[in-house]
């Protein structure tokens, strides 16, 4: 997303100003430009950043999901002597088990069923350049194996080939779980966690980055209003409100929540125009706890802290049921009571 930057406070129709200082610095990289803010944990990211970019080492970027971990592998790749190559992103949790390595590594025609043609894989089109592996701790114990070998190597072969190519590939990686409890739970590797946290980057959550809620909010709206050629802005009261919200989305629901508001506002976004802003704050989940609000109704609470409990087993509903205290037919009754409800377990373990 490109950054405004302006040498004077920026000032809607209705002459709410936003300082500049607070949307960019001057002599901010270019290739940091999406990466907006002035909060202290970004201006360490930044310099985090500018210092690990020119080198050729592994990074690890870990945060919550909706913090902007892509933002952070484009501007890696972008500040790196690898600009001119491929800058190549893959989500590893999108990609079914039995598929990933041929996604990865390729494919020589005949290999498996459906393999009609000969293919190249993300670390193939992503020679001379980046790949950026995210969610990487969704990835199979089988594959991480073949990916650690890669990395050491920096070769390898399509599925059913004979070749071996080289990977002239920097590889960043990304993950919104506890990967250290991965490695625990034996679900991912410490040799590959190792050998991919050469340089880790934590990306801070919208909760600590104070001051920049209404940055980022202002910049969505000029994005907005550049692409539908409207003049919509926040009404005083709106700035005043956005900072007081919890954001358990980070970046990509604040993000929204401004889409929604633009499309619902005639002129002037006002608090109420924003759904997220006049909703109860959501329980949100961090380090292992769940802050849940005051005044939360009994039932809620109790599916927030089932929900969120099966998330961090992993959908391991026999240890959830055990850490809860209850049996596996009752936590079985509440999935398929919150199921009806369309608040599908499913999905919340997945997320």
């Amino acid at each position: 997303m490109p950054a405004t930057s302006l040498n004077k406070a920026t000032t809607n129709p209705q002459n709410n100003p936003v300082p500049a200082a607070l949307i960019s610095s001057p002599g901010d990289d270019q290739g940091l430009a999406g990466l907006i803010g002035q909060a202290p944990v970004m201006l360490r990211l930044r310099d985090q950043i500018r210092r690990v970019a020119p080198t050729e080492a592994t990074v690890l970027i870990i945060g919550e999901s909706g913090t902007g971990k892509e933002a952070v592998a484009q501007a890696l790749h972008t500040l790196s002597r690898r600009v001119p190559g491929p800058f190549v992103a893959v989500n590893c949790g999108a990609i079914a088990p039995s598929l990933i390595e041929a996604e990865l590594l390729g494919h020589e025609k005949g290999s498996f069923t459906g393999a009609d043609r000969q293919r190249a894989g993300y670390f193939e089109r992503a020679n001379g350049g980046t790949i950026f592996l995210d969610e990487i701790t969704e990835m199979p114990l089988e594959m991480q194996v073949k990916l650690l070998r890669v990395l050491e190597a920096r070769r390898f072969q399509r599925v059913g080939g004979s070749e071996t190519i080289s990977a002239d590939v920097r590889v960043l990686a990304a993950t919104n779980r506890d990967i250290e409890a991965a490695v625990r739970e034996g679900r991912f590797r410490e040799d590959l966690m190792y050998r991919l946290a050469v340089f880790p980057l934590r990306v801070p959550s919208l909760r600590e980055r104070d001051g920049d809620v209404p940055v980022l909010a202002q910049h969505f709206l000029d994005g907005l209003n550049a692409k539908e050629g409207s003049r919509k802005s926040f009404s005083r009261a709106y700035l005043r409100h956005l900072p007081l919200q919890q954001w358990p989305g980070n970046v990509r629901e604040l993000k929204n929540a401004v889409s929604r508001a633009f499309i619902l506002a005639d002129d002037l976004l006002e608090p109420p125009t924003l759904p997220a802003a006049a909703a109860p704050r959501k329980p949100s989940l961090r380090d292992g706890h769940l802050q849940i609000s005051i005044g939360t109704p009994l039932a809620d609470a109790e599916r927030e802290m089932i929900l969120a409990t099966l998330d961090h087993f992993s959908g391991d509903k026999r240890q959830t049921a055990q850490t809860l205290g209850v049996s596996l037919k009752t936590l079985y009754n509440r999935l398929e009571a919150y199921r009806s409800d369309a608040v599908g377990p499913d999905s919340a373990s997945s997320t």
